[in-house]
Protein backbone atom coordinates (compact mmCIF):
# COMPACT_ATOMS: atom_id res chain seq x y z
CA UNK A 1 0.00 0.00 0.00
CA UNK A 2 1.49 3.30 -1.09
CA UNK A 3 1.35 6.63 0.69
CA UNK A 4 -1.15 9.05 -0.77
CA UNK A 5 -2.22 12.64 -0.41
CA UNK A 6 -3.29 14.30 2.79
CA UNK A 7 -6.86 14.15 4.11
CA UNK A 8 -9.52 16.15 2.46
CA UNK A 9 -12.95 17.41 3.35
CA UNK A 10 -15.72 17.07 0.81
CA UNK A 11 -19.40 17.88 1.13
CA UNK A 12 -22.38 16.81 -0.86
CA UNK A 13 -23.72 19.22 -3.43
CA UNK A 14 -27.16 20.03 -2.11
CA UNK A 15 -29.29 22.94 -1.00
CA UNK A 16 -29.73 23.12 2.76
CA UNK A 17 -31.70 25.52 4.89
CA UNK A 18 -30.39 27.29 7.97
CA UNK A 19 -32.23 24.71 10.07
CA UNK A 20 -30.50 21.86 8.21
CA UNK A 21 -27.10 23.41 8.78
CA UNK A 22 -27.81 23.71 12.51
CA UNK A 23 -28.21 19.93 12.81
CA UNK A 24 -25.45 19.03 10.37
CA UNK A 25 -23.50 15.84 11.14
CA UNK A 26 -20.00 15.07 9.92
CA UNK A 27 -18.52 11.59 9.77
CA UNK A 28 -14.72 11.41 9.64
CA UNK A 29 -12.95 8.40 8.13
CA UNK A 30 -9.68 7.36 9.77
CA UNK A 31 -7.13 4.71 8.85
CA UNK A 32 -5.56 3.49 5.62
CA UNK A 33 -6.28 2.77 1.95
CA UNK A 34 -9.46 0.86 2.71
CA UNK A 35 -10.91 4.38 2.88
CA UNK A 36 -8.24 6.32 0.99
CA UNK A 37 -8.51 4.24 -2.20
CA UNK A 38 -8.62 6.96 -4.87
CA UNK A 39 -5.23 5.91 -6.27
CA UNK A 40 -6.59 2.46 -7.10
CA UNK A 41 -9.90 3.18 -8.84
CA UNK A 42 -8.58 5.21 -11.81
CA UNK A 43 -11.46 7.27 -13.20
CA UNK A 44 -14.06 5.55 -11.03
CA UNK A 45 -15.58 6.80 -7.81
CA UNK A 46 -13.50 6.30 -4.67
CA UNK A 47 -14.96 5.30 -1.31
CA UNK A 48 -15.40 8.88 -0.10
CA UNK A 49 -17.43 9.72 -3.22
CA UNK A 50 -19.69 6.73 -2.55
CA UNK A 51 -20.18 7.76 1.07
CA UNK A 52 -21.14 11.27 0.00
CA UNK A 53 -23.64 9.95 -2.53
CA UNK A 54 -25.30 7.70 0.03
CA UNK A 55 -25.42 10.03 3.02
CA UNK A 56 -28.78 11.66 3.69
CA UNK A 57 -29.28 15.42 3.63
CA UNK A 58 -27.81 16.98 6.74
CA UNK A 59 -24.60 14.93 6.63
CA UNK A 60 -21.05 15.69 5.53
CA UNK A 61 -18.02 13.40 5.28
CA UNK A 62 -14.31 14.03 5.71
CA UNK A 63 -11.38 11.81 4.81
CA UNK A 64 -8.41 11.79 7.19
CA UNK A 65 -7.37 8.22 6.37
CA UNK A 66 -4.12 8.03 4.42
CA UNK A 67 -2.99 5.19 2.17
CA UNK A 68 -0.17 3.23 3.82
CA UNK A 69 -1.06 4.13 7.40
CA UNK A 70 -0.55 1.77 10.34
CA UNK A 71 -2.11 1.86 13.79
CA UNK A 72 0.54 4.26 15.10
CA UNK A 73 -0.57 6.84 12.52
CA UNK A 74 -4.17 7.12 13.73
CA UNK A 75 -3.26 9.45 16.59
CA UNK A 76 -1.63 11.85 14.13
CA UNK A 77 -4.75 11.74 11.97
CA UNK A 78 -6.82 12.65 15.03
CA UNK A 79 -4.66 15.73 15.50
CA UNK A 80 -6.34 17.08 12.37
CA UNK A 81 -9.86 16.22 13.49
CA UNK A 82 -12.19 19.17 12.88
CA UNK A 83 -14.13 20.62 15.78
CA UNK A 84 -17.45 19.89 14.04
CA UNK A 85 -16.85 16.14 13.67
CA UNK A 86 -19.75 14.10 15.07
CA UNK A 87 -18.94 10.47 14.15
CA UNK A 88 -15.81 8.42 13.48
CA UNK A 89 -15.18 5.28 11.44
CA UNK A 90 -11.79 3.56 11.65
CA UNK A 91 -10.26 0.95 9.35
CA UNK A 92 -6.68 0.11 10.30
CA UNK A 93 -4.48 -2.90 10.94
CA UNK A 94 -4.03 -4.30 7.46
CA UNK A 95 -0.65 -2.66 6.97
CA UNK A 96 0.45 -3.79 10.43
CA UNK A 97 -0.44 -7.33 9.36
CA UNK A 98 1.55 -6.94 6.14
CA UNK A 99 4.56 -5.80 8.14
CA UNK A 100 4.76 -9.16 9.95
CA UNK A 101 3.63 -11.38 7.08
CA UNK A 102 7.13 -12.77 6.53
CA UNK A 103 6.46 -15.14 9.41
CA UNK A 104 4.14 -17.10 7.10
CA UNK A 105 7.09 -18.26 4.99
CA UNK A 106 9.62 -18.66 7.80
CA UNK A 107 11.11 -22.11 8.46
CA UNK A 108 9.65 -23.92 11.45
CA UNK A 109 10.53 -26.94 13.56
CA UNK A 110 6.89 -27.88 14.23
CA UNK A 111 3.31 -26.71 14.06
CA UNK A 112 3.56 -25.79 17.71
CA UNK A 113 6.60 -23.61 16.99
CA UNK A 114 4.69 -21.77 14.27
CA UNK A 115 1.67 -21.28 16.51
CA UNK A 116 3.85 -19.81 19.22
CA UNK A 117 5.25 -17.28 16.76
CA UNK A 118 1.75 -16.39 15.63
CA UNK A 119 0.65 -16.11 19.26
CA UNK A 120 3.38 -13.53 19.93
CA UNK A 121 2.30 -11.53 16.89
CA UNK A 122 -1.33 -11.75 17.92
CA UNK A 123 -0.62 -10.59 21.47
CA UNK A 124 1.32 -7.56 20.27
CA UNK A 125 -1.31 -6.73 17.66
CA UNK A 126 -4.08 -6.95 20.27
CA UNK A 127 -2.25 -4.60 22.61
CA UNK A 128 -1.60 -2.06 19.88
CA UNK A 129 -5.13 -2.26 18.48
CA UNK A 130 -6.76 -1.76 21.89
CA UNK A 131 -4.43 1.15 22.61
CA UNK A 132 -5.28 2.72 19.24
CA UNK A 133 -9.00 2.24 19.79
CA UNK A 134 -8.79 3.83 23.24
CA UNK A 135 -7.09 6.88 21.73
CA UNK A 136 -9.94 7.17 19.23
CA UNK A 137 -12.66 6.66 21.85
CA UNK A 138 -11.08 9.29 24.10
CA UNK A 139 -12.34 11.87 21.59
CA UNK A 140 -15.83 11.06 22.84
CA UNK A 141 -17.61 10.63 19.50
CA UNK A 142 -19.77 7.72 18.28
CA UNK A 143 -17.33 5.35 16.61
CA UNK A 144 -17.35 2.24 14.45
CA UNK A 145 -14.35 0.07 13.61
CA UNK A 146 -13.70 -2.31 10.71
CA UNK A 147 -12.24 -5.79 10.49
CA UNK A 148 -9.44 -6.58 8.03
CA UNK A 149 -10.92 -8.08 4.87
CA UNK A 150 -9.73 -11.35 3.34
CA UNK A 151 -6.92 -10.83 0.84
CA UNK A 152 -7.28 -11.94 -2.77
CA UNK A 153 -3.92 -13.48 -3.63
CA UNK A 154 -3.89 -15.25 -7.00
CA UNK A 155 -2.22 -18.38 -5.65
CA UNK A 156 -4.92 -20.44 -3.84
CA UNK A 157 -2.59 -21.81 -1.17
CA UNK A 158 -1.09 -18.40 -0.45
CA UNK A 159 -4.58 -16.99 -0.12
CA UNK A 160 -5.67 -19.74 2.29
CA UNK A 161 -2.58 -19.22 4.45
CA UNK A 162 -3.03 -15.45 4.57
CA UNK A 163 -6.76 -15.60 5.31
CA UNK A 164 -6.16 -18.08 8.12
CA UNK A 165 -3.46 -15.87 9.63
CA UNK A 166 -5.64 -12.77 9.32
CA UNK A 167 -8.42 -14.52 11.23
CA UNK A 168 -6.07 -14.60 14.22
CA UNK A 169 -5.59 -10.82 14.06
CA UNK A 170 -9.25 -10.17 13.32
CA UNK A 171 -10.00 -11.89 16.60
CA UNK A 172 -8.21 -8.98 18.28
CA UNK A 173 -10.44 -6.49 16.49
CA UNK A 174 -13.62 -8.42 17.31
CA UNK A 175 -12.67 -8.67 20.97
CA UNK A 176 -11.81 -4.96 21.09
CA UNK A 177 -15.25 -4.12 19.70
CA UNK A 178 -16.94 -6.35 22.26
CA UNK A 179 -14.91 -5.07 25.23
CA UNK A 180 -15.34 -1.40 24.32
CA UNK A 181 -18.94 -1.74 23.13
CA UNK A 182 -18.51 -0.30 19.65
CA UNK A 183 -20.06 -1.48 16.36
CA UNK A 184 -17.90 -3.56 14.05
CA UNK A 185 -18.19 -3.38 10.26
CA UNK A 186 -17.03 -6.81 9.12
CA UNK A 187 -15.32 -6.14 5.81
CA UNK A 188 -14.77 -9.88 5.30
CA UNK A 189 -18.50 -10.17 4.69
CA UNK A 190 -19.07 -6.76 3.12
CA UNK A 191 -16.38 -7.39 0.49
CA UNK A 192 -17.04 -11.05 -0.21
CA UNK A 193 -16.47 -11.13 -3.96
CA UNK A 194 -13.28 -10.99 -6.03
CA UNK A 195 -14.78 -8.05 -7.94
CA UNK A 196 -14.73 -6.05 -4.70
CA UNK A 197 -10.95 -5.78 -5.11
CA UNK A 198 -8.82 -4.06 -7.72
CA UNK A 199 -5.80 -6.13 -6.66
CA UNK A 200 -5.00 -8.53 -3.83
CA UNK A 201 -5.41 -5.96 -1.05
CA UNK A 202 -7.14 -2.81 -2.31
CA UNK A 203 -10.90 -2.22 -2.68
CA UNK A 204 -12.29 -1.63 -6.16
CA UNK A 205 -15.01 0.85 -7.01
CA UNK A 206 -17.57 -1.90 -6.34
CA UNK A 207 -15.93 -2.74 -3.03
CA UNK A 208 -15.81 0.92 -2.05
CA UNK A 209 -19.51 1.27 -2.77
CA UNK A 210 -20.28 -1.69 -0.51
CA UNK A 211 -18.11 -0.38 2.30
CA UNK A 212 -19.75 3.04 1.98
CA UNK A 213 -23.19 1.41 2.30
CA UNK A 214 -22.09 -0.33 5.50
CA UNK A 215 -20.79 2.95 6.91
CA UNK A 216 -24.06 4.72 6.13
CA UNK A 217 -25.96 1.79 7.67
CA UNK A 218 -23.99 2.25 10.89
CA UNK A 219 -24.75 5.97 10.92
CA UNK A 220 -28.45 5.51 10.21
CA UNK A 221 -29.33 2.46 12.32
CA UNK A 222 -26.99 2.03 15.25
CA UNK A 223 -28.33 2.99 18.68
CA UNK A 224 -25.41 5.11 19.78
CA UNK A 225 -26.49 5.40 23.40
CA UNK A 226 -26.82 1.64 23.87
CA UNK A 227 -23.12 1.09 24.51
CA UNK A 228 -23.42 -2.30 22.81
CA UNK A 229 -21.21 -3.89 20.21
CA UNK A 230 -22.99 -4.62 16.93
CA UNK A 231 -21.93 -6.53 13.85
CA UNK A 232 -22.58 -4.68 10.57
CA UNK A 233 -22.25 -6.64 7.33
CA UNK A 234 -24.14 -4.51 4.80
Amino acid sequence: MLAAAAGQAVSTVQTVSAEDVAVMNKVVLLGDSVFDNSAYVADGADLLAHVLRQLPIGWLAMLLAVDGSVMADVGRQLNRLPADATHLVVSVGGNDALAVSAVLNAPSRSVADTLLRLAEIREQFCLEYMSTLDVVLAVGLPTAICSIYDVRYADPDQKRIAVTALSILNDCITRAAAVRGVPLIDLRIVCGEDADFVNAIEPSEQGGKKIAAAIVSFLAKHEFRSGRAELIVR
